[in-house]
């Protein structure tokens, strides 16, 4: 399983306990986004909310975690995109209740409010109940079918209601797009192997030079 994780401004000092928590269960790591406060140049959730769906998109990775300060920004930014099914998660119950029922491809961490003592103990009791074999079965057990006719609908929305990933990346505000786009490292990494998505690939390389 290949797992994106995109540290926005308000919250990059904590990538480092993420990257903590995901490192021992053995998944393929994509650190896109910020690794410590004070970086240049910042990411805002505006960006990292696009990052996520672009890697998405592109089937570069199977999973985002995300946040921010309060993880509502990152959340209403990703949920702004095309194939992202984001959710909320502040405990382990919530990980625990996301995986099983809403099986969804990206998470958005509270990663300064309510973050103390044992924030980052928190962290892995998160990512132990979010990445689980159980992905998707349902809770409780006999809701399993509504519950999945549900994601396959939501899916089906999702793509009626949003312009396709390739058209989204041309007509983004630069402030949006180019901050994303340019952020070092990050297209190199996007654009790695070949891409799910060819027209959005080819939109990205096409922004990122204009």
């Amino acid at each position: 399983m290949r797992l994106a994780i995109l540290s926005e401004t308000s919250a990059a000092d904590r990538n480092a306990d993420i990257l903590r928590a995901l490192e021992p269960r053995g998944y393929e790591l994509l650190n896109c986004g910020m690794r410590r406060s004070g970086e240049a140049p910042e990411l805002s959730y505006l960006h990292t909310g696009l990052m996520a769906a672009l890697l998405l998109g592109l089937g570069r990775v199977d999973f985002v975690v995300g946040g921010c300060g309060t993880g509502q920004g990152f959340l209403n930014a990703a949920l702004l995109y095309p194939g992202v099914s984001c959710g909320h998660v502040l405990c382990p119950l919530d990980a625990w209740l996301f995986a099983r029922i809403n099986g969804g491809n990206c998470v958005s961490l509270a990663l300064n409010q309510g973050y103390g003592w044992a924030g980052d103990v928190n962290l892995r009791l998160v990512f132990e109940q979010l990445f689980t074999p159980e992905r998707g079965a349902g809770y409780p057990e006999h809701r399993s079918m509504p519950q999945r006719a549900s994601r396959e609908l939501l899916g089906r929305l999702s793509n009626l209601t949003h312009r396709p990933m390739a058209e989204l990346v041309s007509a983004l505000p630069d402030e949006v797009a180019l901050p994303a786009l340019r952020y070092p490292g990050f297209l190199e990494a996007a654009l790695t192997g070949r891409p799910k998505d060819e027209a959005l690939a080819a939109a990205m390389a096409a922004r990122a030079e204009a």
